[in-house]
């Protein structure tokens, strides 16, 4: 490659207009402005109307400028980092004498540090990790993120034990740290030999969303294998759609699988998932570790997750924002940033969301079937022990009445800034980044709209928080006149539809998250009855039906839907063939009237 032609390209690209381009809506009209990042300040610069085009064809121009700059240099000066028989960083230098402006843990200490994960199993999504390690393209970074205590770091460490110790580092950033001093860390590291270099926790550098382009534009062209961890998610995404578009492998590991769940942690009781999944922490069971018993990041009670989501959830999307553009993405929620007043507005979304879940759960099984399972089954309990029965006294519409004024009453309480319907819905569009929460959407024949249906993929924090408002509800004053063991009882029976319906919504959204594309899954709804689950496959046009129970006991009422002539006949019309008809149930696997019958636990193991 000439010095004359990169001469003549970088002269032509410091020519070009800086920073990438943005829109801001001001007195109803958008404007652009160019936007970019120079000694530690966001720098805006409005484009006058008149000059739109040009700036746009100059940016354009700029890109394929700095394209073609990194490809020369790829080709002339690091395409032998590709061969396995060269290394552009050649020999390792002697260290003793480089200081670290950084916490960088190299060489023995480091491979000491790792050692430590080996005890525990990995995660899946370890595997694409391993694969970016190995064969990842030049100017590729790789980020992990997810909300805390979803194994991480115990992924970083666990890929690190298999790399070479002298050509692997790891930095632990602190928020005192900046991206300059991470920066000249790095070209020591380069200098260095160093190939591999993890990076946690690098969110809390403030500059860090707006420049981030440094790690896969300068390091990763070179060579390097930069992976970069963090649990402020938000900071990454908002990164990946702008300073690392296409320049970066994303690993999310919020979401944990029953499947993984009960592999990692040895407990194949979907019960305990319900009650306690989401975080690799530990229910009611005794363990040795006690990291895993750290009552302060688990959903143990209503406070322990309250406390996860301020600080899980909570922070990290404001840190975020605080972070982005200096603020400026706030959009509707920044009279509640400045009233110091987002926090609890995101917790009591979130704890709202999940108290209207009960409502939905109270109000369907008691206008359906009478509290469904758990008054059928205290009904004969009563009666074989001759008795009356407790939940038969319980005015289903007065406990619901009841319950949404006591949510009504809390959400009012203690915010001096009204949560407005924008406010939700802009706080909900940041849970959906964040895969807390996912859609899965259910249909009804002849209404072309499907109905949003949310369901967290934490499944302790909504159980924690409906168990909590049941017990508020249980200490309320309608329901002092009955004795402790019946208000005991009606708790319990409650409880259970909670976990009858969230076992519905654990089926269908790892069902949807496995699928194949050309397959989609929705609960199907009738004017009378539902399909619990449907399975539609759109390119053979073809269906399989699903009832998902929490009974371990087979009854005939379980399927009646799936052998439904009328409700047959309108599912083959719309999706095609019903080629199987199955109940999931927590007993074993049978065959009943052509029905069959598979354990929940099972298919949750081994679906798709």
């Amino acid at each position: 490659m000439s010095d004359t032609k990169l001469e003549a390209i970088i002269t032509e690209i410091d020519s070009l207009p800086k920073g990438n381009l943005t829109y801001k809506v001001i007195r109803g009209k958008a404007r652009m402005y160019l936007q970019w990042y120079e000694g530690g300040k966001k720098i805006n610069k409005y484009v006058k109307g008149k000059d739109e085009a040009t700036v746009l064809a100059q940016i354009k121009r700029r890109k394929q400028l700095q394209e073609e700059l990194k490809q020369l240099v790829e080709d002339e000066t690091y395409g032998s980092f590709v061969a396995e028989d060269k290394s552009y960083f050649g020999t390792n230098k002697q260290r003793q004498g480089n200081t670290y402006n950084t916490r960088v843990v190299t060489g023995s200490a480091l491979k000491n540090m790792c050692s430590v994960a080996k005890k525990y199993g990995e995660r899946d999504c370890i595997a694409p990790l391993k694969k970016y390690l190995q064969y990842g393209l030049p100017g590729k970074v790789c980020l992990i993120y997810g909300l805390r205590r979803t194994g991480k770091t115990t992924i970083i460490f666990q890929a690190m034990s298999e790399l070479p110790a002298n050509e692997t580092a790891y930095i632990k950033i602190m928020t005192s740290d900046t991206m300059d001093k991470l920066n000249e860390d790095l070209r020591k590291m380069s200098s260095d030999g160093i190939k591999y270099v993890f990076i946690d926790e690098v969110t809390l550098l403030g500059e860090f969303i707006d420049s981030a382009s440094l790690f896969s534009d300068v390091y990763a062209s070179m060579g390097m294998k930069i992976v970069l961890s963090g649990t402020d998610s938000l900071g990454f995404l908002l990164s990946t759609g702008d300073e690392l578009y296409d320049r970066a492998y994303t690993i999310h590991t919020t979401f944990i699988p029953f499947k993984e769940y009960s592999r990692l942690l040895g407990i194949n009781d979907v019960d305990e998932y319900i009650r306690y999944g989401g975080t690799f922490m530990i229910g009611e069971k005794n363990f040795d570790d006690a990291e895993l018993l750290d009552e302060s990041i688990s959903f143990r009670d209503d406070e322990s997750t309250r406390r996860y989501i301020d600080t899980a959830i909570a922070r990290n999307i404001q840190h975020s924002l605080a972070n982005y553009q200096y603020g400026g993405h706030f959009m509707h929620l920044e009279e509640l940033y400045e009233a110091g007043e987002l926090t609890g507005a995101i917790n009591r979304i979130i704890e709202d969301m999940n108290h209207r879940f009960l409502v939905s759960v109270l109000t369907k099984n008691f206008v359906s079937h009478d509290l469904g399972t758990a008054r059928q089954l205290e009904r004969k309990k009563s009666m074989i022990e001759s008795r009356e029965s407790i939940l038969e006294k319980v005015d289903c519409k007065e406990i619901t009445k009841r319950l949404q004024k006591i949510l009504d009453i809390r959400n009012k309480k203690d915010m001096s800034v009204e949560i407005t319907k924008e406010h939700v819905e802009e706080i909900k569009s940041y849970l959906y980044l964040l895969d807390l929460i996912v859609n899965c959407p259910t249909e009804q024949i002849g209404v072309k709209e499907p109905k949003e249906q949310i369901i967290f993929t934490q499944p302790g924090m909504r159980y924690c928080q409906a168990e909590a408002l049941v017990h508020v509800l249980m200490k309320d004053e309608m329901f002092s006149k009955y004795p402790i063991k019946e208000r005991q009882a009606i708790c319990e029976g409650i409880l259970r539809e909670v976990r009858c319906r969230m076992l519905e919504d654990i089926v269908l959204l790892e069902t949807k998250k496995r699928l194949p594309k050309k397959k989609r899954v929705f609960k199907l709804l009738f004017s009378i009855g539902e399909i619990d689950m449907v399975i539609h496959d759109e390119e053979n046009l073809t269906c399989e039906l699903y009832e998902i129970k929490h009974s371990d006991h087979i009854v005939e009422e379980q399927y009646k839907h799936l052998i439904d002539e009328e409700k047959c006949k309108e599912i083959e019309f719309n999706y095609g063939e019903i080629i199987s008809r199955t109940v999931l149930y927590r007993g074993e696997n049978a065959v009943v009237d052509g029905i069959k019958y598979q354990n929940v636990e099972e298919y949750l193991q081994f679906q798709y």
